[in-house]
């Protein structure tokens, strides 16, 4: 089964458990796909309103809703987001990109790419609302990861999630001082769009976000959303060439 990690001794910090009822919380990447799960989620568990973006101008008649169009690559893109969004208690890093392309013969401004929307563009955004999340007594960060943070042969995409994966870790010390929780969450494939053309067995979004919203609510420092994540973080101590992905279409 899907489980949830914690550990009350990261930097000595005290475990947190963050309520999501009365909260306002903001989601990258919030049109679609497990952004889309996630922002239905919170607003069913009492989140008071919430931000939702994406890379093009969307609707959502919700009042509860606001969207707004950011760019995860652009650091004043965020800027200008935290500039309305002063009032955010949990910030939800869920906006990614699929570039599949080998890193030795794909497009190098792919790979390049890659890493700037999956890794560098959340700690863009965490940058940007820590003093908002201190201000407003420390809230929350989720970080969505995958389990390819751990398989190589995914390319661009499982590095960028690696270094995502280690990003995180380090963010949840450096946050630990304003009492900010700190989750990472690790996914196997996920009933979407963006990975339609995989043939591998797939969990629907709304699954997936109440088991990301059930572990921020506990106090996880990290959950593993299926069994797949399950079994392979459970390979990590072992032979190094066991981990490798390998899809069929």
């Amino acid at each position: 089964m899907p489980t949830l990690l914690t550990n009350d001794n990261i930097s000595q910090r005290e475990l947190v458990m963050t309520s999501i009822e009365g909260a306002v919380v903001l989601v990258t990447g919030g049109r679609r796909g497990l952004g889309a799960a996630l922002v239905d989620e919170v607003l069913a568990r009492g989140a008071r309103a919430v931000y939702s973006t994406a890379r093009s101008a969307f609707d959502d008649p919700r009042p509860a809703v606001t969207t707004a169009v950011v760019e995860v690559g652009s650091q004043d893109s965020i800027d200008a987001l935290a500039g309305i969004a002063g009032d955010v208690d949990i910030v939800i890093n869920n906006a990614g990109v699929l570039l599949p392309a080998p890193l030795l013969t794909g497009e190098m401004a792919d790979v390049v790419n890659t890493f700037d929307v999956n890794a560098f563009g959340p700690l863009r955004v965490v940058r940007s609302f820590a003093p908002i999340l201190a201000a407003n007594g420390g809230g929350a960060v989720v970080n969505v990861h995958s389990v390819l943070s751990w398989l190589g042969g995914s390319g661009a995409y499982g590095a960028s999630k690696a270094a995502m994966w280690s990003i995180t870790n380090s963010l949840r010390t450096e946050l630990a001082g304003q009492n900010t929780h700190v989750l990472g969450v690790h996914a196997g494939f996920i009933d979407t769009e963006m990975v339609s053309d995989i043939g591998m067995p797939k969990t629907s979004p709304a699954v997936i976000a109440a088991r990301i919203l059930d572990g921020l609510e506990a106090g996880a420092l990290e959950v593993l959303a299926d069994d797949t994540t399950v079994a392979v973080k459970a390979m990590l101590a072992g032979p190094v060439e066991n981990l490798t992905f390998a899809s069929s279409h």
